[in-house]
This record gives C-alpha cells, structure tokens and sequence, in this order.
C-alpha cells in the first residue's frame, strides 16, 4: 500500500508541475469544529473483564491545521488533527476521553473559475493514533497503533480581501486500529476495531495567490 501511495504522489507531482502558475496559490490555516463519532466507534457496551474497550465515544471537540497548493482546480493539500471524543461507557469516570490525533495528505479539487466563493471536494489518506484514557480512577489505558485509513470531505472556500479565506467543511474519516488495553488485551493477540467519525469544521486561512509569477 504505501508503494501505491508513493507512486500516486509522484504522479500528481509530475501533473502539476506542468501546470501553468498563474492562478497558482499556497494557503495555510488553522480550524476547529466537532468530532462526531459512528457506527461500532459510536456503540456501548462492549467490555473485557468489565473494562472498556474501544467503543462508547460520544461528540467532541477538535482542533487541526491545513496546507496545500492549488494550481487552478486540483491541488494537494496536507493537514493535522486532535480530536478529544469523551467516553460515555458505564466503566468511564468523569474524565474518560478518547485522544484521537494523525496527518492527512491528499487532492483537492475547485471548480473552474474565479469565484469569492468557491465549493471544493477533497480525499486523502490518513495516518492516525488513538488513546483511551478511562479517568484517574483507573489505570487501565487503551493505544493504538498509527493506521492508514481515508477521509473525503466537502466545504467552502470563502474569500475575504484577497488574503484570506474561511472554510467551513464537513468531512468523514474511516480507518481500523488494532487496539492493546494493559491486562486486557494481550500484546501479541491485538483486537482491532473500526474508529470511523465525522467532523464538522470551521477555519481561517492566509492564502498567497502568487501573482504574476508565469514560466
């Protein structure tokens, strides 16, 4: 997989580097929003020995970073997220929590045009980590290891005075970790679990356009 991921961005990177830059701009930005968690990542009731596994996550708060290139409508982007979900499991204290936190890396695609706001599309593939913290009452945590997995996303770009941009977005990430919980889940027989979630975001960007600047 990672040979295919390899081979793909030497692609694109060739694609674009034989793209005209004029209407050639570099954006970087910060964001925060909600981190909606689903399916078995969003069920309760799953426990070894009474301690929780990894499920019961409820809504939380997150906060990430973006950069990219775009290069009229395509362009690459990268970004980072920390996610907090809490844990509404029976075997959760008050402090219970779910640390979600990764890198994403992939395209992203505009519509033609010069617009004050411009819709866009993007997908990439992701690479995160999680830890499960079940509160000072118990000891017991939860890691994962760092997966690959994808997210694909919708949002706004919308222009303000030419150097900068909000960007509300909403996007979906689904991914699989294998999980150790100490005591629990033996080293060498890892459970894995799905750790899919939605995120509902709003950043600012400084965005550079580049002007003048031809081959």
């Amino acid at each position: 997989m990672k040979l295919s991921l390899f081979g793909a961005a030497a692609v694109l990177a060739v694609s674009l580097s034989f793209t005209p830059l004029q209407g050639q701009g570099l954006y970087f930005g910060l964001r925060g929003g909600a981190g909606i968690p689903t399916g078995a990542f969003d069920e309760s009731g799953s426990t070894i020995g009474g301690n929780p596994l990894l499920d019961a996550a409820k809504t939380g708060f997150g906060y990430g970073a973006d950069a990219g290139v775009q290069l009229g409508p395509l362009g690459v982007y990268a970004g980072f997220d920390h996610i907090n979900f809490d844990c509404e499991s029976q075997a959760c204290t008050s402090e219970g929590k779910y640390r979600l936190q990764g890198f994403a890396a992939g395209i992203k695609l505009l519509p033609p045009g010069v617009s004050a706001i411009r819709p866009w599309v993007k997908g990439g593939v992701t690479f995160n980590e999680l830890r499960g913290g079940y509160g000072s009452g118990n000891a017991t945590d939860l890691t994962t290891d760092r997966n690959p997995g994808y997210e694909v996303g919708i949002g706004l770009d919308i222009r303000i005075l030419g150097l900068f941009q909000f960007t509300p977005q909403a996007r979906y990430v689904g991914q699989n970790f294998k999980y150790r919980v100490p005591g629990v889940v033996n080293n060498a027989t890892e459970s894995e679990q799905d750790v899919n979630y939605y995120t509902l975001d709003l950043g600012l960007q400084f965005v550079n356009p580049l002007k003048g600047m031809r081959r």
